[in-house]
């Protein structure tokens, strides 16, 4: 059940499919992760996936690349939109070309280009969810996607009898669910599985 790329195009495609939708609303004036704004939570996004997409790239070992993405002050929603757009394309393009015997740096552990593209594939959705409900919408990600996601970031979340999209909401402490323990201090698995 190996992760793709494309796999963080199509969770891509739902993100701009849902989000877009409210293009036209102010995105610092709604929530998105905890504290900050859907704008803020937009920003760092199309960072993290940029980020992704240069340590597969650069390769470090035992550190970030040294940069930040950030988006102009100015920037509308559909501009951010187009900045997580770029940052996704990025990754896909260096995930579809790096070998798979490539590996950088990531504090969940050294990962594979499978590993990079499964955490887009987390930030996409999950973080899009964030936004999307701030902004009163809710996302519906691809239930295929969310299953191998699960399987590779979170192999020991026992989530079989669950919709994957709800266990990734689950697994990512956005969502309670009776009778199971309460996701406060997760952490996805960067590095390969074998």
């Amino acid at each position: 059940m190996a992760i793709t790329a494309n796999d963080l195009d199509a969770a891509t495609a739902c993100l701009v499919t849902t989000l877009g939708a409210a293009a036209a609303r102010d995105w610092t004036a709604v929530s998105g992760t905890a504290e900050h704004s859907g704008w803020t939570t937009a920003e760092h996004l199309g960072d993290c996936l940029m980020s992704y997409a240069a340590q597969l790239v650069a390769r470090p070992d035992d550190r970030y690349v040294r940069f930040v993405a950030l988006v102009e002050k100015d920037a509308v929603p559909v501009e951010l939109l187009e900045f997580v757009v770029a940052g996704a394309g990025m990754l896909s393009a260096v995930v579809r070309a790096a070998a798979t015997t490539a590996r950088a740096y990531h504090p969940s552990g050294v990962a594979d280009p499978e590993g990079f593209a499964g955490m887009g594939c987390v930030e996409v959705l999950v973080h899009g969810e964030d936004i999307a409900r701030g902004l009163g919408l809710t996302l519906d990600a691809p239930r295929d996607v969310c299953e191998r996601v699960l399987a590779r970031m979170f192999p020991d979340a026992d989530v079989r009898d669950l919709d994957p999209w709800t266990a990734l909401l689950w697994a990512t402490n956005r969502v309670e669910l009776p009778g199971r323990a309460q996701q406060t201090d997760w952490r996805w698995r960067g590095a390969p599985l074998r």
